[in-house]
This record gives structure tokens, C-alpha cells and sequence, in this order.
């Protein structure tokens, strides 16, 4: 079982998901910066974050 802190380097798909994710909050923060949003693309950004998170979360859970 890996520590928390290599949990990445022992696991490629975890690495992939944590990819994800930081490519949805980055281009979520680098949009904020950019304009406002209609509500549309809000609540698909905010669906995509939420996504990414899920995905990690369950990954994590089911690998412990």
C-alpha cells in the first residue's frame, strides 16, 4: 500500500484523474479571470469540477 504522498507515482490512473482535475480547476480560475460567465457555462464548469472530484474520490476509496 502506498503513503499518501506517493500515492501518484504507485498508481498511473490516480495520477491521471489528479491531471483532471487540475486541468478543470485551472481552466475554471484562468475563465474567472478572463469574463463572467452566463449560466450555462457556470453550471457546466461546476458539473465538470464536480465530476473530476467524484471520479478521484471513488478511484481513492476503491483503492484505499
Amino acid at each position: 500500500m502506498c503513503s499518501a504522498s506517493t500515492l501518484a507515482i504507485c498508481c498511473p490512473e490516480r495520477a491521471r484523474l489528479e491531471d483532471e482535475y487540475l486541468a478543470a480547476r485551472n481552466q475554471l480560475r484562468n475563465l474567472l479571470r478572463l469574463r463572467s460567465f452566463t449560466r450555462l457555462e457556470e453550471r457546466r464548469l461546476a458539473d465538470e469540477m464536480a465530476m473530476t472530484i467524484a471520479r478521484l474520490k471513488e478511484h481513492t476509496a476503491a483503492h484505499g
